[in-house]
């Protein structure tokens, strides 16, 4: 599988320099996790894996704001900066990611439809969001979830 050898590298080359990630997963329910830790080597580099699917446990787990939730969404570029920045700061890591989005095919509207997904990164330099709206079924939304992570952690300088 292709993905898992692009993934081998990066835990290679992170393992070299030192790099640490944490990742908070609501949509892709630890997918993501799943496959970093596919790899053996991972735990050199992939310090924690949170499902935070609910609004309570993104409150609980990473101290996501409940004000923010109640305005924006759980779906919204303010939540997933949250949880990017929360995880890796509560994880002491080089970099935190956070997940939210919709996989469907129920639960959308037509401001947040079916498919939309923010994708955080969370460094010391500054965080960035992404957004995507990916219109296929549950397990192939992850799969592009994965791979939009997997392209920003290969284009990192390090």
């Amino acid at each position: 599988m292709e993905i898992l050898n692009r993934i081998e590298k990066i835990v290679k080359l992170f393992s070299q320099k030192n790099i640490q990630i944490a990742v908070a997963e609501s949509c892709t329910g630890g997918y993501v996790s799943n496959m970093i830790t596919n790899i053996s080597g991972a735990s050199a580099i992939f310090e924690r894996g949170i499902i935070c699917y609910s609004n309570k446990a993104k409150i609980e787990l990473l101290d996501i704001n409940p004000d923010s939730l109640e305005e924006h969404g759980a779906v919204s570029d303010v939540i997933v900066k949250q949880l990017a920045n929360n995880i890796r700061i509560k994880s002491k890591v080089n970099i935190g990611i956070g997940i939210s989005g919709i996989a469907g095919p129920t639960g959308g509207s037509p401001e947040k439809p079916v498919g939309l997904v923010y994708i955080g990164f969370s460094t010391e330099t500054g965080i960035t969001i992404e957004k995507y709206i990916f219109k296929t079924d549950r397990i192939n939304f992850k799969q592009k979830v994965l791979e939009k992570v997997i392209q920003y952690l290969e284009s990192i300088n390090i």
